[in-house]
């Protein structure tokens, strides 16, 4: 059973029996081996910060 999916910045916890749709909207990132997770308010809010961490490769 995977653990679930809390948003590291606000606390929200993803609903595992919500809508699918919705749960795309979730951000993850890696670090150190460990998977970090954004609710969609957390990554909209903090989307500047998101693309800044992004290789140049993409621009």
């Amino acid at each position: 059973m995977s653990e679930p999916v809390v948003c590291q910045r606000c606390g929200t916890a993803r609903d595992p029996e919500g809508d699918p749709a919705a749960a795309l909207a979730w951000v993850s990132d890696r670090d150190n081996g460990r998977t970090r997770w954004l609710c969609p308010t957390c990554a909209r809010a903090h989307v500047r910060d998101i693309e800044s961490k992004l290789p140049s490769e993409w621009w």
